[in-house]
């Protein structure tokens, strides 16, 4: 009982009167709880109470197209200082209608993905998904599986298995831009915010409006070294899958993604 009451006077205590201004939507394993890390250091920003609030991405939120915003705001406690408030909930990115739920939301929502080599992407997802003792499969059969899964005309998104499908980041991107104005998204490289943290938070504040962030210190986090190494096959089978993909966001992004192309060959 006292843990309810106390549950219920926190939720009274509540002001509920505001609204998300951004969210970091992408990408899993790309460096989403890095940034969700150093954004929780600025004085002027809200992040939600924990990482990954997961709610444009629960269809049952939205049966009936009415979805119960309060639900949502439950997982913020802003204060007055704060300018802007934000969640990391990096599935949405990737998850049919979570991005039209968020527009229908807030239109003026800006979004942030932080984009990954999808080759690294992958073998990650699946080495946090075997952690997690929830696969059991080689990485190799998992992405055989996965292939051709992808080809059958009546595929649905698994939220959990989609190691290889999570990759395609140009439709991703373009579903985004065809629902979000330009202006409203910011994508960042991976290795950018590995290697000069400061200068991508230099871009994410211009990004939020908000003052510039304090010099802060690289931060790993879920780093590892994995006990089993790709294989060649593997290597070669992931570099064909994604090679035109890669090609599709160098002309979409105007990036040079070279040293993804180049990798591992």
């Amino acid at each position: 009982m006292p843990f309810i009451k106390n549950k219920i006077k926190n939720i009274l205590g509540k002001k509920f009167d505001f609204q998300i201004g951004f969210i970091i939507c992408g990408t899993q394993k790309g460096g989403t709880t890095a940034l969700d890390r150093y954004l929780r250091m600025h004085p002027e920003i809200c992040m939600a109470d924990k990482k990954e609030v997961h709610f444009f991405d629960n269809d049952n939120f939205f049966i009936d197209k009415k979805p119960d915003y309060l639900k949502y705001h439950l997982n913020f406690s802003p204060r007055d200082h704060h300018k802007i408030i934000g969640e990391a909930t990096p599935i949405y990115m990737y998850w049919k209608n979570s991005i039209k739920r968020m527009h229908n939301y807030n239109p003026d929502m800006k979004l942030i993905a932080v984009l990954r080599n999808p080759m690294d992407r992958a073998f990650s997802h699946w080495n946090m998904e075997r952690d997690k003792k929830r696969e059991h499969r080689s990485f190799w059969k998992a992405i055989k599986d996965e292939e051709s899964s992808l080809l059958d005309t009546e595929h649905i998104q698994d939220r959990t298995f989609s190691y290889l499908e999570r990759g395609f980041y140009s439709d991703q991107i373009k579903q985004i831009q065809s629902t979000f104005n330009n202006d409203q998204l910011l994508l960042l490289q991976n290795e950018s915010l590995r290697n000069d943290p400061n200068k991508v938070l230099g871009k994410v504040a211009k990004f939020l409006s908000i003052s510039s962030f304090e010099t802060v210190e690289h931060v790993e986090i879920h780093t590892r070294s994995y006990p089993i190494e790709l294989s060649n096959d593997e290597l070669d089978f992931l570099h064909i899958f994604y090679k035109d993909e890669i090609l599709k966001l160098e002309s979409l992004l105007g990036w040079d993604l070279s040293e993804w192309k180049d990798k591992n060959e």
